[in-house]
């Protein structure tokens, strides 16, 4: 390898916590305003270009096979918004989308056709993410609606990928901008049935949303009136519409409490109103339907916990009366109720079975009384599969869903609950691709490291055509945190891995949601662990499966997969070749014992506090990947981060990638390609949580990924064409 890695300076720095001395090394690297943190970020990319550049003709292949696999001039499915149909087109060579509407033609629920190039009579654009794209380094659009009468527009925008948007409002009529302008806030902007104010969220400092606000268009900023201010730092809150967008609910909460409050829209001189507090300690999504509300909820009314959730309806003035609330879905051991959504006659509840997500639908008609009708579930042909509610109309005769699978390009479906049949709107178009060449099969890995009655379920996909001859490459992804599960989904660049025979193995490790809420309980706060050892159990199984070779597999996670990631190699090494890390939260404990940085004090609800239990300092001590390096052989690293990046900092894997280097006695000055095990990290500096902005940047990212891994794996040629 010609080129050396960078070194930063040591300068360390001792911080005291239950009486053990944490000592940091590269503590300095957290400024990014010191020039020499930009310089130490911009020489790891230069010394990571160096060593990777031989990857770049397989980089320049798999942006070609992902390019060849999308239709690039295309279109959504209109979606009907009182008299729009909007919906959103995308030309070829061009970064963003371009978001448009046309007026609706009588009353029709038929969304019109919309052909590539071809503009309809009466289509307006609204908003060329392109052109707004050419003012600024980065852009990302976090919302947008249209005022209930179709003639304002507002938006939020991110200009620097930091998650922090700016509210920009435009008059539809004229295509003009208004002076109202609103920099730094979170998601989240609604207007009121009016059309003269709007709704948002301010975030404090440590990027918590905690200031709901509406503001009176064509008025001062600052006579913007306060909603709601919430003082504890452990509270999330954010904000969203009834079905028929007359009332503003407003939620506050983390992963174990909620509370919610609503108001009426209608009335300008109203204020929020409590439906349940905190105190109540439950998790809990209210949906007003008429005078009457919906609650999904996980707590009985004698405390008993429920906790794959309960759904039940009740009249508003009964809603303080727990004796009041009529069941309309009991709990299940087996089924998770995620939340439901309804049109004007029927109830469709998000539901997850044998951990894929699915839907139910029921007519509102004797909800919660014997006269209820039994749900129906749309049926599917596939096994493992994702169809869930999206972009719904009040007074639509049809239920929209999306539908996918991991070979099955994503759908448009109208479902028709009165017909119990589903209209196909838009099938994803993907160019050479032939789903007959692959197959999707569920494993089971037994726990070994814990428990064995304990089995950890594995989506594994691959190409029809591998043998089972012990020599195949393999992919381990995982995740495992925030009850965030790997659900099934097509993506057209994984078609560059199957193609070249990689095997390609999802583990749902505890700490996802995909088995319920007691699979994620099991993988948090004293239960972490859980989530590394099951990824470890998981590639072992993978291993001795007969399909793949032992020495070529590696191991993929990003952002809380990302802490997977270190962690797994701070346990097992010896498993993976090669080891991507995308925006890891690899210091975890350093970040957990500051609350002043960015979500600090809610992820206190996730992984423990160890600035006031010493138990869960001690047992993070124990796991944190920075601080558990091992003096052993690791495989090939790669970090990728962005310098801007709100949810996990870039200094994390930038320490971590020093401490690496310094302490593991695995080649690195070998190139990858011939063996060695380099460690390297990549900065977007113009990016956020989610790298670059703009779809081709993105296929770059995720081609350079790819190259990497597949490059450690000795498997960069297509085997199958």
């Amino acid at each position: 390898m010609t080129s050396t890695p960078p070194q930063a300076t040591r300068k360390p720095v001792t911080a005291t916590y239950h009486g053990v001395d944490l000592v940091d090394s590269w503590d300095w690297l957290k400024d990014p305003q010191d020039p020499n943190t930009i310089a130490h970020l911009e020489a790891e990319n230069a010394y990571t270009e160096t060593v990777t550049a031989d990857q770049q003709l397989l980089r320049d292949a798999i942006f070609a096979e992902i390019k060849s696999h999308t239709v690039e001039t295309d279109m959504s499915v209109p979606s009907r918004i009182n008299d729009w149909w909007y919906f959103t087109r995308t030309s070829e060579g061009a970064q963003y989308g371009v978001h448009c509407r046309v007026p609706v033609e009588g009353d029709s629920w038929e969304p019109p056709q919309i052909q590539p190039g071809v503009v309809l009579a009466g289509e307006q654009v609204l908003l060329d993410g392109n052109v707004e794209a050419e003012k600024v380094a980065f852009f990302s659009l976090g919302a947008m609606t249209v005022s209930p009468d179709g003639t304002l527009l507002a938006y939020l925008v991110d200009e620097t990928g930091d998650e922090r948007f700016t509210l920009r409002l435009r008059d539809l009529t004229t295509g003009e901008q208004l002076p109202d302008e609103i920099p730094g806030l979170s998601y989240g902007v609604a207007f009121d049935p009016a059309g003269e104010r709007v709704f948002y969220m301010e975030p404090d400092a440590s990027w918590r949303p905690y200031k709901l606000k509406s503001h009176r268009i064509g008025t001062p900023v600052s006579d913007d009136v306060l909603l709601h201010g919430e003082a504890d730092p452990q509270m999330w809150s954010g904000f969203g519409l009834s079905p028929d967008k007359t009332k503003l609910l407003f939620e506050l909460g983390n992963s174990e409490v909620t509370e919610t409050h609503i108001m009426d829209l209608t009335d300008p001189a109203a204020s929020l109103q409590l439906l349940i507090s905190r105190d109540e300690r439950s998790l809990h999504d209210v949906l007003p339907v008429g005078d009457r509300y919906l609650i999904t909820h996980n707590r009985a009314a004698d405390g008993t916990a429920l906790p794959n959730n309960e759904v039940a309806i009740v009249d508003a003035g009964d809603i303080g009366n727990r004796a009041a609330w009529q069941t309309v879905f009991a709990h299940s051991p087996t089924v998770k109720l995620d939340g439901v959504g309804v049109t004007r006659q029927y109830l469709f509840a998000a539901v997850r079975a044998e951990s894929t997500p699915r839907m139910w639908v029921v007519p509102l008609e004797g909800l919660g009384t014997a006269a209820q009708a039994d749900a129906v579930e749309p049926g599917f042909a596939e096994e493992l599969y994702s169809a869930f509610p999206v972009g719904q109309h009040y007074d639509s005769p049809y239920i929209r869903l999306a539908y996918t699978s991991w070979i099955t390009p994503a759908q448009i479906l109208d479902y028709d609950p009165v017909s119990n049949a589903s209209t196909l709107r838009r099938a994803t178009e993907v160019p050479g691709y032939d789903p007959e060449q692959y197959l999707v099969e569920r494993w089971w890995a037994p726990a070994e490291s814990t428990d064995r009655r304990v089995a950890i379920p594995l989506t594994v996909i691959r190409h029809k055509d591998i043998e089972w001859d012990g020599n195949n490459p393999a992919l381990i992804h995982g995740y495992g945190s925030y009850e965030a599960s790997m659900d099934p989904g097509f993506g057209p660049s994984r078609l560059s891995l199957l193609d070249r025979g990689v095997v390609f193995v999802v583990a749902h490790v505890r700490g996802g949601g995909e088995l319920g809420r007691a699979w994620y309980e099991d993988g948090k706060k004293l239960a972490k662990k859980n989530s590394f050892t099951d990824f470890v159990d998981a590639t072992r199984f993978v291993a001795a499966s007969g399909w793949v070779h032992p020495d070529r597999i590696a191991a993929m996670g990003g952002s809380a997969g990302g802490l997977l990631m270190g962690g797994v190699l701070n346990v097992a090494p010896e498993l993976y070749r090669v080891c991507l890390a995308q925006v890891p939260f690899v210091d975890a404990l350093t970040s957990i014992l500051d609350p002043d940085l960015p979500l600090t004090a809610l992820e206190w609800e996730e992984w423990g506090n160890p600035i006031e239990e010493k138990s869960v300092f001690d047992y993070m001590l124990e796991y944190t990947p920075y601080h558990n390096v091992a003096t052993t052989d690791y495989p090939a690293v790669a970090a990728v981060t962005s310098l801007h990046d709100t949810r996990v900092l870039y200094v994390e894997p930038a320490k971590w990638v020093q401490e690496l280097r310094a302490t593991v006695t695995s080649d690195q000055s070998t190139p990858l390609a011939e063996g060695g095990s380099p460690v390297v990290l990549k900065t977007e500096m113009e990016g956020g949580h989610g790298g670059a902005s703009g779809r081709y940047r993105a296929w770059e990212d995720r081609a350079w990924d790819y190259a990497f891994i597949l490059t450690a794996l000795n498997a960069q040629d297509p085997i199958y064409q």
